[in-house]
């Protein structure tokens, strides 16, 4: 998803709320949010961090803007492996130094080239933030079994393959062979691929997991700390 709100239009931030099963990755790309979550973290993510939460059996986070600049960025849900969806959550935070990168794009998640994300994600995934010159031609060879791609346009328009321009997500069709990008005009935008997720997806309010009794684990965790922030008035 992305966001793009003006916190003095009355929009106070993401507010306190729950995962499990899923990992979120949020890529700040104008602004600066105040974070806390479930883990004990608490800090400002900058303009260009990084934020990964992965919930696996339950967590509460939450974001909120430190001052009145608009706030804009991508926030990334990802389904975590039938061994990793229940269990203990923890969370990373990157400042954009921290970011590795190679040649036009950041590695958020994953690897690409000779960089690589220092962020422990489930393997068969890459996520990159990649700006491109008006009219700068860039090719993405996915990895041996990413059959699964697409991309969200911040800024700018692509032509790959037929045209996209900002705001707009398009999925490619399953295949792991080169995608060619050319900008049409200064282009800032997401990449992600993947090996194809094996499991159908249970889902709930704010969970994805692999089964239901996964879910039912996960929903029951979230109660169960939902409960301690209640009595501690952070709800």
């Amino acid at each position: 998803d992305q966001f793009d709100f003006k916190p003095e239009s009355g929009k106070k931030g993401f507010g306190m709320h729950p995962h499990s099963g899923i990992a979120t990755l949020t890529y700040m790309i104008e602004g600066e949010m105040a974070y806390e979550d479930t883990t004990g973290k608490s800090g400002i993510l900058p303009n260009g961090g990084v934020e990964w939460m992965s919930a696996g059996n339950g967590v509460w986070h939450d974001a909120q803007p430190v001052s009145d600049a608009p706030i804009t960025g991508f926030q990334l849900w990802i389904a975590l492996p039938a061994a990793q969806e229940n269990g203990p959550a923890h969370s990373v935070y990157l400042a954009a130094s921290q970011v590795a990168r190679q040649g036009p794009a950041q590695v958020l998640l994953g690897r690409y080239g000779a960089a690589q994300s220092s962020i422990p994600a489930p393997q068969g995934m890459n996520y990159l933030a990649v700006k491109l010159k008006d009219g700068e031609h860039w090719r993405y060879t996915p990895p041996a079994g990413h059959s699964v791609a697409w991309l969200a346009i911040n800024a700018g328009h692509l032509d790959a393959g037929g045209p996209i321009s900002a705001g707009e997500l398009a999925i490619f069709e399953e295949s792991d062979r080169p995608i060619d990008f050319v900008a049409k005009g200064d282009t800032h935008f997401v990449l992600g691929s993947a090996v194809k997720h094996p499991h159908d997806l249970v889902t709930g309010y704010y969970s994805v997991h692999t089964s239901k009794a996964a879910l039912n684990q996960g929903e029951l965790e979230i109660e169960r700390i939902g409960a301690v922030l209640r009595e501690q008035g952070r709800l």
